[in-house]
């Protein structure tokens, strides 16, 4: 394969762009951290886990950039073909759901129906099995949550939780 070939190849290639994205986000990591101060090893300041992770980012992205163009293999896209969407997006939808009924129902009254649906939908359980599940979790969560850790949780418009 001649370059021309493989750099239109790579052009097309999602992997060169996921990496080009990547280090353009590393390069903002550095700069946020830089901005931040980073400090010595012995006394860091704000910025020093950011600039480092930045580095970091930016390692990883050159070592895709680099792959892409050299190889010019099978793209990211390639990966995802053949993938069902409906389970995914089911999920999506009940947890925008979850959060947009959290506060008026209260964490109990949100969470159990929440849980019901996706033992039931997503990864088919038994009744018999999903229902405790789907009461006992929340109802433990809650416990711990509330009067072990004495975290504040909403209780809903019925005052429940």
């Amino acid at each position: 394969m001649n370059n021309d070939a493989r750099a239109k190849i790579a052009l097309n290639n999602s992997e060169l762009w996921g990496g080009l994205v990547g280090l353009a986000l590393g390069i903002f990591v550095i700069w946020a951290g830089l901005k931040l101060g980073i400090g010595s090893i012995h006394d860091p300041g704000s910025g020093f886990v950011l600039f480092y992770t930045g580095l970091l980012m930016c390692v990883f992205a050159v070592t895709i950039i680099i792959a892409a163009v050299t190889e010019g293999g099978p793209s990211v896209a390639s990966l995802w073909a053949g993938t069902r969407w409906t389970k995914p997006l089911v999920v999506i939808a009940c947890l925008a759901a979850f959060a947009f009924l959290f506060e008026p129902l209260g964490f109990l009254l949100s969470s159990i129906p929440l849980l019901l649906l996706l033992l039931r939908v997503i990864d088919p359980v038994r009744w018999t099995l999903a229902i405790p599940l789907a009461v006992l979790v929340p109802l433990g969560v809650w416990f711990v949550l509330k009067r072990a850790l004495l975290i504040q949780l909403p209780s809903g418009l019925f005052g429940i939780g």
